[in-house]
């Protein structure tokens, strides 16, 4: 058996390039005792894979080169000499962009594809819907009548962050590019407002959607919005740093906050978060979550490309803003 897998050939210098990957197509091994084969049908596609590529200190060690390019995976065990893991099994995992992955099963963990669709597992049940209901909930702390704002809001951690600080009872604004993706935010899952940071002024469109301030300010891109936020916050407001996607493929150093004393003035507070500090709480997130998803409350939307040949330029498409809802892969076209 044949094994597609994308590996990473050098490290990039700003966005990645055809040179930055090796599409390579290797043997499948044999199985060791101890060991499943798992084949992969979903690829998660994510913006901190491309912090992943940087030799750098960080919370997760770097990709190294010559490896198989890191990513959240979901599909079936095809072959197994693994007692706790059975043929037919699904499971989920880091197993990364490959069609196959042989593993020991110690950082796998089974899903039941009749609870919810596969691609679930890699978005609202999996990483960006922890880091999401984490982030939102524990550390930027909302309280019902306040106001949160979204950034990259019709992204997988966005939409489901806004749609959560709609149902603790908040004000939600929404920040995306496009007037489509700001349509949805409002007409599909329900924020107040959104704000079209490429056709508008975003200083003052935030002005006129949170005439009493912002509460609660959830991060996804950084650079000039973060600054923007940061001149409209309340007094003890909470800015939770989850990402900054505009900074991820700077050539230069990356561009700070020129308005944290606003942070000071307004005695406020700016934490990151880590989504894997708050593993052992991982069933009662996604329990939450699935009742949200039955009852109707939240909305779930998937981008799936289908291909596993097609993983360089889909993986751009995260930082072109050419994905709308949860970017997936599908590895196989059946």
């Amino acid at each position: 058996m044949k094994n597609k897998q994308w590996q990473l050939a050098k490290r990039p210098f700003g966005e990645t390039t055809s040179d930055t990957w090796l599409y390579a197509e290797t043997d499948v091994p044999e199985l060791k005792d101890g060991e499943l084969l798992v084949k992969i049908q979903y690829i998660s596609l994510d913006p901190a894979m491309r912090g992943w590529l940087n030799d750098t200190r960080s919370y997760i060690e770097p990709v190294q080169i010559g490896a198989v390019m890191r990513a959240g995976t979901v599909g079936e065990v095809v072959a197994s000499k693994n007692e706790k893991f059975a043929e037919g099994d699904h499971v989920c995992g880091h197993q990364g962009v490959q069609e196959y992955a042989v593993t020991d099963g110690k950082m796998l963990h089974k899903v039941d594809p009749k609870i919810a669709p596969l691609s679930y597992y890699l978005g609202v049940l999996g990483m960006p819907g922890m880091t999401g209901y984490f982030g939102l909930l524990k550390t930027g702390e909302p309280k019902t009548g306040e106001t949160v704002v979204v950034s990259g809001a019709a992204g997988a951690v966005g939409g489901l962050v806004g749609q959560i600080a709609k149902i603790k009872g908040c004000r939600v604004v929404g920040i995306a590019g496009g007037a489509a993706k700001c349509q949805f935010l409002i007409d599909e899952l329900g924020f107040d407002a959104a704000i079209d940071y490429k056709s508008q002024n975003v200083k003052k469109a935030l002005r006129d959607a949170c005439p009493k301030g912002v509460d609660v300010y959830f991060d996804n891109v950084g650079g000039d919005i973060l600054d923007d936020v940061l001149t409209q916050i309340n007094m003890k407001a909470r800015i939770v740093i989850c990402g900054a996607i505009s900074q991820y493929n700077n050539t230069t150093p990356v561009k700070g906050p020129s308005n944290y004393l606003s942070l000071l003035v307004n005695r406020a507070k700016m934490e990151g978060i880590v989504v894997f500090d708050n593993i052992a709480e991982y069933p009662v997130a996604m329990k939450d979550i699935a009742g949200w998803i039955d009852s109707g409350e939240m909305k779930v939307k998937d981008h799936v490309v289908v291909g596993i040949e097609k993983f360089p330029e889909t993986l751009m498409m995260l930082f072109k803003g050419q994905n709308f809802g949860k970017l997936v892969l599908k590895v196989g076209d059946e």
